[in-house]
Parts: C-alpha cells; sequence; structure tokens
C-alpha cells in the first residue's frame, strides 16, 4: 500500500488542517488548510474547500476559496477558484472560473 489513494467522500465535512504524503481525492467539504509536500490532490466536482492548498500536483473540479501553491495545476472545466494561484505548470479547461491572480513557473 505504498501508494494508497485516500478519498473524502462527498457528504464528509472537516474543519481543520489535512496533510498526506500520497494521493488524495476530496468530494467533501473541508474548512481548513490541505498540505501535502509533493502529493497529488484532486478536488471533486461536489467539494467546498475553504482554506489554502499546498502539494505538488491540485486538479481542481469543485470549488475552493484560498490560495493554490504547487508545481502543477490545473483547473478543470466545472472548477471554481476564488483565491491566488503559484504553481510551475498551469492548465485551464474552458469554462473554468478564476478569480485572482496567477503567477506561473520558476
Amino acid at each position: 500500500m505504498a501508494n494508497a489513494t485516500n478519498v473524502l467522500a462527498s457528504g464528509i465535512e472537516i474543519t481543520g488542517s489535512i496533510k498526506f504524503s500520497n494521493d488524495m481525492i476530496i468530494d467533501g467539504k473541508i474548512d481548513g488548510e490541505i498540505t501535502s509536500d509533493k502529493g497529488k490532490v484532486t478536488i471533486g466536482e461536489n467539494a467546498q474547500i475553504k482554506g489554502d492548498i499546498k502539494a505538488g500536483e491540485v486538479k481542481l473540479y469543485g470549488n475552493v476559496e484560498g490560495r493554490i501553491q504547487s508545481d502543477r495545476c490545473e483547473l478543470k472545466s466545472s472548477s471554481k477558484i476564488n483565491g491566488d494561484i503559484k504553481t510551475k505548470m498551469f492548465s485551464v479547461e474552458e469554462g473554468a472560473s478564476l478569480k485572482g491572480s496567477t503567477e506561473i513557473g520558476g
């Protein structure tokens, strides 16, 4: 189970920080910081995140109110973010919503 994926399903609500190592899928409601040094986090379509996200890779389908810091960030067509993004690689699908600034590269 070295590369296990952690899942927080729709209907789960957490207030507080989350720290993980490998991969995580979040489809619930989080009020707090999400942190991983090199891990990959997928924010599902049903997810409501209020807090900053720091991870190696962030794939966003749901809603985030906070900053994202990552090596790679993907905003999918259903995503909505109200906050700044700092990333090395960035992609945005048509239909994604971003209210904030982006810092890409280096």
